[in-house]
């Protein structure tokens, strides 16, 4: 009995790569995918050849590496690069192309703009195809690692540091000459003052910043709280899905945490999917680092229910029996009652009172009452002398509608997770985009972009399965024919009657190109 033999390597066989990809490979739905978009519309680079010089790669070659790539863990240039020389289907996907890992690297940088419209796009195509119905969205983020390390990340409290130490050596360098010059500690000197003079410009720079700190290698990077309480250099990716299939909508990144970012991303999801079909008002729901009255009342006045989990008072954990909650308000007489059944009225005035971070105001309302001064139970409501004070906020009334609806419905309100979570699982463990390879805003979230339109394909596959996805983009794929061929015939005949001597269509990628003789 032997082992299972292999063939030999040197046997001559009559195969194509067509017959060694598999009939239903998710390579050839991204095949079909970029075929069936007209990347020029999108704003693609290199759409447009010179008279002269080498031709460039087709903006789909390049695309379709990329959507390839991500699905499979394979990010980096150098590794697309090398899977477009040994991966089958890679191979089968760019008819054997070999573009060099510069200009892979390039096409991702120069196209993020690009990738967020297609992403558009194709969230605009799943609604179409009652994949997406607008109804319930939930909203969470991920934080992903910069290309810019701890080390080159500023803020007040180090470069002083910084500037203490280089003081102490400067001040040895100089004791050092001042008893016996020598050229090599003369050099060192003269080092330290410029490093000196480096740190001192980046303090005045952190002067003109609002969040208090600076990096060097990637400006729009910020330090944060990674899990487990460890500070990196990233970016806190916001993302939306849509409740029917657990599809993502709308992508965004910016703030260090998720407070002040409700609306904006609920205005995104609104422009990429519109309102919900019946007409009925969109929900959303997200987790209590959402939770601002001002963003609170934004998402109101754009139409949409929140669904936000509520905060803990900070007193509850003091004064169990006197938290906020216990104050009962009458919004007739705009007074409260407390435990003790005494009113804490206002004077009716608004005071601007500063967010915790310094940077928005807000106005509130302060409640109190003489019936303090007596009161028994003074010592276990509060440890101001005066009594007790409350402050009311513009914005309660929003706070107070919202908190309503997540206690009245908690069911309602766990599915959250399901909605959202599960999307940053397979993005960050399976496919490992837990880190970018771009730097700057605008290009980290084109590749976010990128990522997010995988996800989506991906997704749509294991919901409608593969003939019907085919099917669906074939579809759409002779619409767009029919279009452009009404407008080829337009084209022919207006040709004629301009005298233009050469009309060349390439309905592939939906390329016009005509000269006028």
């Amino acid at each position: 009995m032997k082992h299972i033999q292999g063939q030999n390597r040197d046997q001559i066989r009559m195969i194509s790569l067509n017959q060694m990809v598999e009939k239903q490979s998710m390579v050839r739905v991204i095949d079909s995918f970029v075929d069936m978009l007209d990347l020029e519309q999108f704003g693609f680079n290199y759409f447009k050849l010179n008279k002269e010089g080498r031709p460039p790669f087709h903006p789909a070659t390049m695309m379709k590496i990329y959507l390839y790539g991500y699905q499979n863990s394979l990010r980096a240039c150098r590794q697309l690069e090398k899977a477009c020389k040994t991966n089958i289907e890679m191979m089968w996907l760019v008819n054997e192309q070999k573009p060099h890992y510069k200009t892979i690297a390039n096409f991702r940088k120069d196209n993020a703009k690009a990738f967020k419209e297609v992403f558009r796009y194709f969230v605009a195509l799943l609604k179409d195809w009652k994949l997406i119905d607008g109804k319930t969205i939930a909203i969470d983020s991920f934080k992903m690692r910069a290309q810019n390390s701890l080390k080159n990340n500023f803020n007040e409290r180090k470069v002083k540091q910084h500037i203490k130490y280089i003081d102490k050596k400067i001040a040895e360098y100089e004791k050092e000459l001042d008893d016996e010059f020598d050229q090599e500690t003369k050099d060192k000197l003269d080092k330290n003052k410029k490093k000196k003079s480096n740190y001192q410009n980046l303090g005045k720079q952190l002067d003109e910043t609002n969040d208090g700190q600076i990096s060097t290698t990637d400006p729009d990077s910020k330090s944060m709280v990674f899990q487990r309480n460890s500070v990196k250099v990233g970016y806190n990716v916001q993302a939306v899905s849509d409740s029917k299939n657990k599809l993502l909508v709308a992508a965004d990144t910016g703030n260090v945490n998720d407070t002040k970012v409700l609306a904006t991303m609920v205005e995104k999801a609104q422009e990429n999917i519109g309102e919900p079909e019946d007409d009925s008002e969109m929900n959303v729901l997200a987790d209590k680092g959402y939770h601002s009255g001002r963003e609170l009342k934004a998402c109101e006045e754009l139409g949409v229910k929140t669904f936000v989990s509520p905060k803990e008072p900070r007193s509850k954990i003091n004064n169990p029996e006197f938290t906020l909650d216990s104050f009962k308000y009458d919004k007739l007489n705009d007074n409260f009652t407390c435990p003790a059944g005494e009113l804490l009225q206002t004077n009716g005035r608004w005071y601007n009172k500063k967010q915790t971070n310094g940077s928005l105001y807000y106005q509130v309302k302060h409640y109190r009452t003489k019936a303090c001064k007596n009161c028994k139970l003074i010592t276990e409501c509060t440890k101001n002398k005066m009594g007790r004070v409350i402050e009311r906020t513009e914005y309660q009334e929003y706070v107070d509608d919202n908190n309503k609806r997540v206690n009245s419905q908690p069911e309602y309100y766990r599915q959250r997770q399901q909605i959202i979570e599960h999307q940053f699982g397979t993005l960050k463990r399976h496919w490992h985009f837990d880190y970018t390879l771009t730097k700057g805003k605008e290009k980290v979230l084109g590749e976010v972009y990128l990522a997010f339109t995988c996800y989506n394909l991906k997704r749509t596959l294991s919901i409608i399965g593969f003939e019907n996805l085919m099917s669906k983009m074939k579809a759409h794929l002779n619409y767009f024919l029919l279009k452009y061929d009404l407008f080829f015939a337009n084209m022919t005949s207006f040709a004629s009657f301009r005298g233009i001597t050469k009309f060349n269509s390439n309905k592939t990628q939906f390329n016009l190109v005509y000269l006028i003789s």
